[in-house]
Parts: structure tokens; C-alpha cells; sequence
């Protein structure tokens, strides 16, 4: 499904350790890998050799496990430059990483990486860095809902990246609650709930068996954002990685919604999935 992937890197560590992330899945998909930073105009000479040392490190390593890469320096405007490449080589999936002061912002106002994910031409992975130690995720949270058009890109996605990393799978439902007129809102007991889990996720179980992944499903209930934190934090989960289609992002410039606000509260590394449309 992926054959090129592209990562883009600037000077900030979080960029070079979200583009670790991708180097991963190349050597999982056997996909070659493009790395690519992009200087701006007036950019400082020490923040250009920051840029180029990461280039460097993640392309020894890359040749170190046998995946085919490119590395691109160019000088322009970030987005305009990224947006060429992808259409001129092909690129099936980009991988961009979110700035501490990023999440700060409302969501897609104004930077880089929300740019990418709202009008590239292909899939993108937007990741959000939180622990800045050694990429391994050992056990990795994956929440999910009914009615997902990209399912199947989306269990190859989590299949291959776990696979990569020889993760555990945690499949995490939380079900809207039920409302009565004279009690409020209902929420079902954990019985109930399971009996209630829509079938598309019990297509993605079926998908992530293919790629031999060890998987269990969690029910929970409340607050959408607040229950993917809690569980994460909980079960000490070292990344989380979401969907989000082009309607729940654009609706998110307006009201916000669950992919903004644990992007802002994630206790681990948080991957959100666009894929392509």
C-alpha cells in the first residue's frame, strides 16, 4: 500500500524523532524513504546545520537497516516545496511532526504540519512527540469508532508500524452514551458495551490478525478525548494513534472535536492518521 514515504525534517529534535517513526515503516512496508528539510528564506547558519545533521543521522541509519533513501535539502517555502515532491515522486504517505508551541494554537491555524495534513494529495501522519527518548513503542493504543471509510488503510498502517516495532495492539471503543428523558444520560455496563462494539471493529481485529499483530479490544465510556487519555496513562501506552477524516478536521476549526483536544492532553507519542481521499 505504501511505497514511497516522505518525512519532513527541520532543525527541532521532535521533527528527526517523528521521522523515526516513518524511517520504521519503510523497513516494515520495504517502501523507500524520502527525508527532506526545506530552509526558509533567512534561515540562521546554525539552525541549517542542525537541519542537515539530522538528515544525516536518519539517512545513515536508514542505509544501516537496508531501506532505500533519499535525502533532499532545497530552500523555499516548506509547504510549496513538499507539496511538488509529493506530486512529482509519487508519495503515497508524508510524516510530519507538531511543535510544542503548535498545540497551543487551535487546531490547523497557521503552521506547517496542519497545512500538510489538510491539503496534501496523499495520506499524511501528523505526530505528536512527547517523550523524547529512544523511539520503541512497545504497546501501542488505537482508538476507534464505527463508520470508518479508511479501514483498511488504517489496519495496514497500525499493522505495519506495529509489526516494526514487534508492538501489542490495544483496540479502544467508547460508545456513545445512551440518553433518557427522566435519567440523563445511560452509560451500559462493560458486558453491554462489548455486545454493542460495531462491526467495522471487528473488521479492523480481522485485518490486524493477517499481519500476526497481538491485539486485545477495551471498552470504556465518558468523554471521548478524556477516556483515550485516561486509558493511555492507565495502561502506560507509549503511543496513540488515531484517525481523522477531512470533514472531523475541518469541523474541528470551528467546534474542536476529540482529535484536538487529546493532541493537547496525550500522556504518550500521538500519530493522527489522515488518509488519503
Amino acid at each position: 500500500m505504501y511505497r514511497k514515504i516522505l518525512a519532513a525534517v527541520n532543525e527541532f529534535t521532535n521533527s528527526e524523532l517523528a521521522a523515526r517513526y516513518a524511517l520504521t515503516l519503510s523497513q516494515s512496508c520495504d517502501a523507500k524513504l524520502f527525508l527532506i528539510f526545506v530552509a526558509e528564506e533567512g534561515i540562521e547558519k546554525n539552525t541549517f546545520k542542525r537541519a542537515e545533521s539530522a538528515l544525516e543521522r536518519l539517512f545513515i541509519d536508514a542505509e544501516s537497516r537496508g531501506i532505500e533513501v533519499k535525502s533532499i535539502t532545497e530552500k523555499g517555502e516548506p509547504y510549496k516545496n513538499i507539496y511538488d515532491i509529493v506530486r512529482k515522486e509519487h508519495i503515497d504517505l508524508v510524516f510530519t511532526a507538531t511543535r510544542r508551541e503548535d498545540v497551543t494554537k487551535r487546531f490547523f491555524i497557521k503552521t506547517i504540519a496542519r497545512e500538510l495534513i489538510l491539503k496534501m494529495p496523499c495520506s499524511v501522519a501528523m505526530v505528536r512527540i512527547v517523550r523524547m527518548g529512544r523511539i520503541h513503542p512497545t504497546n501501542i493504543l488505537v482508538p476507534l469508532r464505527g463508520m470508518m471509510k479508511d479501514i483498511e488503510e488504517r489496519a495496514f498502517f497500525v499493522g505495519k508500524l506495529a509489526s516494526g516495532f514487534n508492538s501489542k495492539v490495544t483496540i479502544f471503543h467508547c460508545p456513545e452514551p445512551l440518553t433518557d428523558f427522566f435519567h440523563g444520560r445511560i452509560y451500559l455496563n462493560p458486558a453491554v458495551r462489548e455486545k454493542h462494539i460495531p462491526g467495522d471493529i471487528e473488521t479492523f481485529t480481522e485485518y490486524l490478525n493477517k499481519y500476526v499483530i497481538i491485539n486485545e479490544k477495551r471498552t470504556s465510556y465518558g468523554t471521548i478525548s478524556k477516556a483515550i487519555t485516561i486509558e493511555a496513562a492507565h495502561k502506560r501506552n507509549d503511543l496513540i494513534i488515531m484517525g481523522a477524516s477531512e470533514r472531523s478536521l475541518l469541523k474541528s476549526i470551528i467546534s474542536g472535536n476529540p482529535v484536538e483536544e487529546v493532541l493537547k492532553e496525550t500522556p504518550c507519542d500521538l500519530i493522527i492518521l489522515k488518509s488519503k481521499k
